[in-house]
């Protein structure tokens, strides 16, 4: 039984960098980029409930809040980010939210 090797090609180095170096690099700022991604879309939620005046469909923007916020927990936590009370303080997020994240 044989194993799967790396090409030859890929382990020379790439501007100086072995190839592994300049694939995790990459991994890396994808992965932040991706975290960006999701703090904003918590930033853009958390407004949209803040100037939410209330009535009937206050229950769909709290869940949006809720959704976006549990994803990116979820998303830290894959990446070994799992401080979560630095995340609330930051981004101020409301105990309403933080009730309805619950087990899922």
């Amino acid at each position: 039984m044989s194993s799967l090797r790396m090409p030859q090609s890929l382990l020379r180095r790439l501007g100086g960098e072995p190839a592994d170096a300049v694939i995790r690099h990459e991994l890396m700022e994808e992965q932040a980029n991706s975290l960006g991604r999701a703090g904003r879309k918590v930033e853009t939620a958390l407004k949209a409930l803040a100037e939410h005046p209330g009535g009937e469909d206050r229950a769909v923007v709290l869940k949006a809040a809720a959704d976006a916020v549990w994803g990116f927990f979820v998303q830290r936590e894959v990446m070994g980010l799992r401080d979560r009370n630095a995340v609330i303080a930051h981004y101020g997020i409301p105990r309403e939210v933080l009730v309805r994240l619950g087990a899922r």
